[in-house]
């Protein structure tokens, strides 16, 4: 089993849900992330004050899949987040030890 990790713009949420959906990935969780990275900030002017936006609004997904899945739902959230412009995002695997459905007792794949 693997974790996925990836960060996208939040606009594009809805496009990785319906295309993670659609390879039949039924679970994840996104949760609401500032960060930056190459994409660094942006200026904003408020009551006619410079200040600098250092940390911009990202959702950070979190998919624990099995392995044979992992290479589906990569290029479902490349395809569906890619927009070509900086701060597209970035996408993380770790292995996954072990998993467990509290409610049912059952582990690892059947878990998921």
């Amino acid at each position: 089993m693997k974790k996925i990790e990836a960060i996208i713009k939040p606009f594009r949420l809805d496009d990785v849900r319906a295309s993670l959906m659609e390879i039949g990935i039924s679970g994840m969780t996104a949760i609401e992330v500032k960060g930056f990275g190459r994409q660094k900030g942006h200026t904003e002017l408020y009551r006619g004050a410079e200040y600098v936006v250092d940390f911009l609004p990202k959702i950070k997904l979190e998919i624990v899949v099995a392995d044979d899945q992992v290479d589906a739902v990569l290029d479902a959230i490349i395809k569906s987040a890619h927009s070509g412009k900086i701060g597209d995002g970035k996408i993380f695997i770790f292995p996954v030890e072990r998993a467990v459905r509290i409610r049912t007792g059952e582990i690892n794949e059947e878990a998921l």
